[in-house]
């Protein structure tokens, strides 16, 4: 056990979750977007925050390639460091959604294990997971970075789908089938599902 851990007292601010929901105008919260590379979740993310501004709600999304190219420029694809890549993310997602914000979160995610500990530091109240259900042909048939093709070849190792696993969501609050409807229908289908919880 790290003793010096044992020094850390989190301080009580005067200032809380519920107070900044109310300047806001709504409570902070996670929507976490999961599934295979080209499903199309940043796509949905980045049009659900559209659509979420246009009401007056205050978002910001964290996506796969941003994160890595700053706060997780240090991190590698194997799986020990995909599940830290996982770990950091839901921690800032978390103190943001605590700020007040709305955080899209677009990330492969893909082992069940580190999805229930995201779920359970954010809490189950505030977290909303949607599975972009979108098959791994139709993917490849996208493929609009061109990294299945690369990972095809062996030119990336320890990429999800190909050489590195992939486990469904079991219990998603959504599933968005991306390959059979519109950005715009599943934006909407989001929205209706969202609407007791924002």
């Amino acid at each position: 056990m790290n003793t010096e851990k044992l020094h850390i007292i989190p301080h009580q601010h005067q200032i809380q979750s519920e107070d900044r929901a109310e300047l806001m105008g709504h409570k902070g919260m996670v929507i976490w977007f999961v599934g295979l590379s080209g499903s199309g979740k940043s796509t949905l993310a980045s049009e659900l925050e559209r659509r979420l501004y246009e009401q007056g709600r205050h978002t910001y999304i964290l996506d796969g390639d941003n994160i890595r190219s700053g706060l997780n420029s240090d991190l590698d694809f194997s799986d020990q460091s995909r599940v830290e890549n996982i770990r950091r993310i839901s921690e800032v997602a978390k103190l943001m959604a605590d700020a007040g914000l709305i955080v899209l979160t677009a990330f492969i995610t893909p082992f069940e294990e580190e999805r229930q500990k995201v779920k359970n530091l954010i809490g189950a109240e505030n977290y909303f997971e949607i599975f972009v259900n979108c098959p791994i042909e139709e993917c490849e048939k996208r493929d609009v970075k061109g990294l299945y093709a690369k990972a095809r070849r062996g030119e990336i190792s320890n990429f999800t789908g190909i050489s590195s696993p992939f486990e469904e969501p079991t219990n998603p609050d959504l599933k968005i089938p991306s390959h059979k409807m519109t950005v715009e229908e599943g934006v909407e289908l989001i929205l209706n599902k969202l609407k007791e919880r924002l």
